[in-house]
């Protein structure tokens, strides 16, 4: 029981994913100084800003739901800890899996985003609630395509469904992303991970010039710098997760360590680049962007998957 308490407050979990995630963010800032001709922030800024939003006084809205508002900023940051810890045990030690850890993941990495709408719901805003109900409706439009994605692999691996299996799989075989099944899966993959991490063109539930920061905007202090904590750690877990799923994951073997980091920082640029060079999108727009021409990719590389291709 200690050992496990370790591994998710210390290494891989929480203590190890906050590192990473802040790492993670400096790389987004500084990639988007660079794309507008800045030089961009020191590699410990991030840490600064959580040092600075953990010492700020926390306000409650009066009209807000105290419990509620003040944990579920907890909730979000446990899930994606929760997340990190079950991926990297499977990176580490892919023998030590159990059956169904893949539907595990992907139930765990909606927890932050129904914490997000629990928030609006619970500060009592307007602008909060507009906010948490963008999210769900963004939550009904990405979801479908990205498990569908997610499950491509799992068709090509003949039905695993443990994590370890099927990196087991692309080491021995190759890896999914080399079909053509798998390279269309891993578009969708990308597609819905910006959705999932509410970057620009998907921003939409905080939308700073329209809603002023959504479910965020009541918030203060130490809850806050739980949700940039948790939008941090996103940042580093979700592409991981997607590395793992299509690229093979990382192989702790020599060269292959940092072969395995450079795939991680390429889908991290790709998903920088797409936040730098595109327009806020409505919900409207995102939600038929996702149910017509993203859905019917993943459903094409479904297809292609069960005939092999």
């Amino acid at each position: 029981m200690m050992s496990y308490l370790i591994e998710f407050l210390l290494f891989p979990g929480f203590l190890f994913t906050l590192l990473c995630g802040c790492i993670a963010s400096w790389i987004d800032r500084k990639v988007t100084a660079r794309v507008q001709w800045r030089v961009g922030p020191p590699i410990l800024q991030p840490f600064y800003d959580l040092v600075k939003l953990l010492g700020k006084e926390t306000i409650v809205p009066r009209a807000g739901a105290k419990l509620t508002f003040l944990l579920a900023p907890l909730v979000a940051l446990a899930g994606i800890t929760l997340v990190s810890t079950l991926i990297w045990r499977v990176l580490l030690w892919p023998s030590e899996t159990f059956l169904g850890d893949l539907i595990v993941v992907i139930y765990l990495l909606t927890i932050p985003s129904i914490a997000i709408i629990i928030s609006g719901a619970a500060s009592g805003n307007p602008l909060a609630s507009l906010g948490a109900s963008r999210e769900m409706k963004l939550i009904l439009g990405y979801e479908l395509p990205f498990i569908l994605a997610i499950f491509v692999p799992v068709i090509q691996a003949g039905g695993i469904i443990r994590l370890g299996e099927l990196l087991t799989w692309q080491s021995t075989n190759h890896i999914f992303m080399a079909s053509w099944s798998g390279f269309i899966a891993l578009l969708v993959a990308i597609i819905c991970m910006q959705a999932k991490l509410t970057l620009v063109p998907f921003d939409i539930p905080e939308a700073e010039t329209e809603i002023l920061g959504g479910p965020y905007i009541e918030y203060s202090g130490t809850p806050l710098a739980l949700y940039k904590l948790t939008r941090w750690m996103m940042l580093f877990v979700v592409p991981m997760f997607l590395v793992t799923m299509f690229m093979g994951g990382i192989v702790f073997n020599g060269w292959h360590i940092l072969w395995g980091i450079l795939k991680y920082v390429v889908l991290l640029v790709i998903i920088i680049l797409i936040r730098n060079t595109n327009p806020r999108v409505r919900i409207d727009q995102a939600i038929k962007f996702f149910w017509v021409p993203v859905t019917g990719l993943a459903i094409i590389a479904v297809i292609l998957a069960f005939v092999g291709i």
